[in-house]
């Protein structure tokens, strides 16, 4: 902590996986960057990079080049070459392939563990970015001028330390937002996903499964070495049970709810659940204030779109600041805003929309989503559209995710 400075153009509360790749970011220009992270990457604590699965689109995947830190990530991705839609016990079923629109693959799933291990060995060798970690913002004040922020770590003394702009890429819960008095909605789903790897007796063939159940969506995704990632989406109760059941309880269950589609379920690693919430913060900013990732917006994991909104937060950001005099003027921060509000908007609507559809389980719904389905299965500008989804909802593409540096 004695090594801090005393100003920065940029603090970032938060070294999850959105805030380290804003800071890789603008690690690569001149900015002058403070990390704070409460717990260390490597910890077991830390709740960023578990055992939970985050598929990259390739809109992610091309910062990730830009930033010099895919080809780490791809060793241990799964492809996601063809994906399978269903709505269990109905008729209604769509595919997609990549290789129909020249692609490799629509996305890859990768464990978030591995990508924090990567993209903090990153942060670690960069020379143009100071880390504060363990470390923890106690309190931020903000002011037309620039924020304050008081630092704290076990052991140590507080510091104060001062920044043109800080980001709260600190979680849902953010203490930036709370400062910043930007208030959050919250849709509560009255669901929870069990998370967890499993083993079948097929190997994955790059096949990402989404069926559709009565109590919620079921995603079986490619990982790498060709096993898979489970998402079961639950009621509360029942995903409680099977985090805690025997092992074969939890695989007879899930092939009887799953079915056959990626053969016989035959073993299943460490289970978690996690409640289901759409939380949506009403601004994107405050004075001398932005929110990226699960700050600005936490999404239902159903099309699994999330980590990448959050990284378009980041590169729509990172482009802004980068040769910013003033990473914090308003001017520019309003910029920021309206750049992401219709990404966000549009995909926010699109995963709450899904969610809600596919739950709802009156029969003129049920025979409606189903022909909607068939009819998508033949469409090839809709399958178009969507094997698109990860470079967002609308304006101009922002240059990491463009293949241009800063």
């Amino acid at each position: 902590m004695s090594g801090l400075a005393a100003r920065y153009d940029v603090a970032i509360a938060g070294g999850g996986m959105v805030g380290a790749s804003l800071a890789l970011a603008l690690a690569q220009t001149d900015v002058r960057v403070l990390l704070v992270e409460a717990v260390p990457p490597d910890s077991a604590e830390q709740p960023s990079f578990d055992d939970r699965t985050s598929a990259l689109g390739n809109g992610t995947r091309a910062m990730f080049e830009n930033l010099g830190v895919w080809s780490a990530i791809q060793a241990r991705a799964g492809a996601i070459q063809a994906i399978h839609v269903s709505d269990a016990g109905h008729f209604g079923f769509a595919r997609l392939e990549a290789a129909e629109f020249g692609q490799h693959a629509f996305g890859y799933t990768v464990s978030n563990r591995h990508i924090g291990a990567v993209l903090w060995g990153a942060l670690r060798a960069a020379a143009r970015l100071t880390i504060a970690s363990p470390a923890r913002v106690q309190a931020a004040e903000l002011s037309a001028d620039g924020v304050t922020l008081r630092i704290a770590r076990q052991g140590s003394p507080e510091c104060t330390v001062s920044a043109a702009l800080v980001v709260a890429a600190d979680g849902a819960h953010s203490l930036i937002k709370q400062v910043a008095g930007i208030e959050s909605s919250t849709t509560d789903y009255g669901q929870a996903a069990v998370i967890a790897h499993l083993k079948t007796d097929r190997p994955a063939r790059g096949i990402a499964f989404e069926r559709f159940s009565a109590a919620g969506p079921i995603a079986l995704l490619p990982l790498y070495g060709d096993s898979h990632a489970v998402v079961w989406t639950l009621e509360p109760p029942a995903a409680e049970a099977m985090a805690r059941c025997e092992p074969a309880e939890f695989c007879e269950r899930l092939q009887r709810s799953f079915g056959w589609r990626a053969g016989r379920i035959l073993g299943v690693g460490v289970r978690s659940a996690y409640p289901l919430r759409l939380v949506r913060a009403q601004r994107a900013t405050g004075m001398r204030v932005a929110l990226v990732g699960n700050a600005a917006q936490a999404l239902h994991p159903v099309a699994a779109q999330g980590f990448n909104l959050g990284l378009r937060d980041v590169a729509v950001l990172a482009e802004l600041v980068a040769h910013a005099s003033d990473p914090g003027a308003p001017s520019l921060l309003a910029e920021f805003s309206q750049r992401r509000e219709a990404d966000r908007r549009g995909m926010i609507g699109f995963t709450d929309r899904l969610v809600k559809i596919f739950a709802d389980q009156r029969p003129g719904v049920i025979l409606a989503r189903n022909v909607g389905l068939l009819l998508f299965d033949v469409m090839p500008p809709a399958k178009r559209a969507l094997s698109r989804l990860s470079f967002g909802f609308g304006g101009a593409l922002p240059r990491l995710l463009r293949g241009l540096p800063l």
